[in-house]
């Protein structure tokens, strides 16, 4: 599936902390609380590896994300099978994926949300902490042994803490993943790089080569004319390029501020040297008719047009695009023609793995704590989220009726349940008929659990990038809610003026002899003061930890 918004989240994501060897500053072990009134229905030794099981039927009510290509249904074999599993049955509170967002704003605001409300990304939680409306999860983490289990195992520390708020404590349950999952590359016609005797690039700079040969042959043509430049200009191209020079994000996915580690404090990207430096290569990429300069603006559909006439042959790409659009659109137009997602191109920062190792994730009532069930319910969020049990469940359902194993244990759907194309024409989904594979239960894990539908050729993919070193997150800066509104006031006038000047600069409207008066124009924009408020924030942040 599409994760833009986690896209756009992924700098400031990054959740928690596990206690005993993982225990960081400002966590408050649940054994400092008197939970002996709430203990009701919980497992006296609830442990990793347990199957949790309520010891008295229990209901708790959840927010849920209604997905159009999947609505609810009452009568899924998830429901009826979690509740036999885990005596828990759950209360939906169904919202469509549209108003999402909104419904849970106006809930938390009017204290009536439900006690679990999942499909959260990082950034929304800021709204919510000084409100008192969500839990400090963090100050539970001992009643829940498998997140705390991943947290150590899968060396998550530095992720966690980029969510920490100003008072040390976390209030998101992020999906966790052993691995990062990077979706986006380039897609290339690789019937073009067979005619002429090219091998895939494996970096940009061999992009750049392979573009000047596709040139040279097709002189009429733009080689590479590229989608996703909505709503940010180029946006995903431009983020690509950003992580691969080092930087935190940019396009769809801009980040105000990246980590200098030599020079131990935060730098404002789009001033950066690396972010010129990547300008100064788009531009000659354009200025050499490389790269079609509608790029920046043109609709999706155009660039889609524009491949399956062979009017360009390189276009961003994810698993889905590669195989619902772009080989669909070139059968039409073009039998013959053959296009592949090549592993992310390598830049100056290296052979890094840019995506994040945490997910949109849960936050739980404050009115939770209360319950003479809580402790059941944490141990309960333990178990469905965070259990390798629990995931396969949420995952692939029920064995002999939605997959099978073979002798050495390899799971595979069952015939007759369809998932993403994996058996075309069979009768059931797994999905929509059983509510097995549900973007609110069914995230994060093992590499082999996430990519259990993937295509052989995701999988070889994802198995390249996997190779590579995970990019490592940047320190914490907590804001606190003074600090929050503030930077607020000053983020969208520095980011609307560094896509002006990015598109200047990179379709030659403006020269790189500017440069510098360009950055002062960001001064001008209080540029200088947002990065005082947040290394101040950072250095706060470290004498506390």
């Amino acid at each position: 599936m599409f994760r833009r918004s986690w896209r756009h989240a992924a700098a400031t994501a990054a959740v928690l902390l596990a206690l005993g060897s993982v225990t960081a500053c400002g966590d408050d072990s649940s054994d400092s609380e008197d939970l002996s009134e709430n203990r009701a229905g919980a497992m006296e030794n609830y442990a990793v590896g347990t199957q949790f099981k309520a010891t008295e039927p229990l209901s708790f009510s959840v927010l849920y994300n209604n997905h159009p290509n999947y609505p609810l249904k009452e009568d899924w074999l998830f429901w009826t099978e979690l509740q036999s599993r885990t005596n828990v049955s759950l209360e939906k509170v169904a919202v469509p994926l549209s108003d999402y967002n909104q419904k849970r704003s106006l809930l938390i605001g009017a204290g009536d949300a439900p006690l679990l409300i999942p499909k959260t990304y990082p950034p929304d939680v800021h709204a919510y902490v000084s409100s008192g409306a969500i839990l400090p999860v963090s100050d539970y983490l001992d009643l829940m042994p498998n997140f705390k289990d991943k947290i150590e195992k899968w060396n998550l520390k530095a992720e966690m803490d980029t969510l920490r708020q100003q008072d040390g404590k976390f209030y998101l349950l992020p999906g966790l993943h052993e691995k990062p999952w990077h979706e986006y590359s380039l897609a290339v016609r690789t019937d073009i790089l067979e005619e002429l005797n090219l091998q895939v690039p494996k970096t940009w700079d061999e992009v750049y080569t392979m573009l000047k040969a596709m040139k040279a042959a097709y002189p009429d043509v733009y080689p590479f004319s590229d989608r996703f430049s909505q709503p940010n200009p180029a946006g995903n191209l431009l983020n690509m390029l950003a992580v691969s020079y080092g930087l935190q994000g940019a396009g769809w996915n801009f980040q105000h501020v990246t980590w200098n580690d030599q020079a131990q404090q935060f730098e404002y990207t789009g001033a950066t040297e690396q972010y010129k430096q990547m300008l100064q290569y788009l531009n000659k990429l354009v200025s050499e008719k490389l790269l079609d300069p509608e790029s920046f603006t043109q609709t999706d559909d155009l660039a889609r047009q524009k491949l399956a006439n062979s009017k360009s042959f390189v276009i961003s790409s994810n698993a889905q695009t590669l195989v619902n659009d772009y080989r669909p659109d070139l059968a039409a137009t073009n039998p013959k023609a053959k296009i592949t997602k090549i592993p992310l191109p390598i830049g100056p920062a290296g052979e890094i793995n840019p995506a994040s190792r945490l997910e949109n994730g849960m936050m739980i009532s404050s009115k939770a704590r209360d319950s003479k069930n809580f402790v059941a319910m944490m141990q309960f969020v333990d178990w469905l989220w965070y259990s390798d049990e629990g995931q396969e469940f949420a995952k692939w359902g029920v064995e002999g009726t939605t997959f099978v194993k073979d002798a050495t244990g390899k799971k595979t759907l069952a015939p007759d349940v369809d998932m993403i194309g994996l058996n075309p024409g069979a009768p059931k989904h797994l999905q929509k008929d059983f509510g097995f594979g549900n973007g609110v239960f069914a995230y994060g894990g093992k590499p082999e659990l996430v990519q259990a539908f993937f295509s052989p050729e995701e999988q070889e993919f994802q198995q390249v990038m996997n190779a590579r070193a995970p990019k490592s997150p940047p320190p914490p800066y907590p804001l606190n809610d003074e600090e929050r509104e503030q930077v607020s006031l000053w983020e969208t006038p520095l980011k609307d003026h560094v896509y002006q000047a990015t598109l200047q600069f990179v379709l030659g409207q403006r020269d790189f002899a500017e440069w510098d008066a360009y950055v002062a124009e960001l001064k001008s924009k209080n540029m200088d003061a947002y990065l005082e408020l947040v290394n101040e924030a950072h250095k706060r942040y470290q004498e506390k930890n």
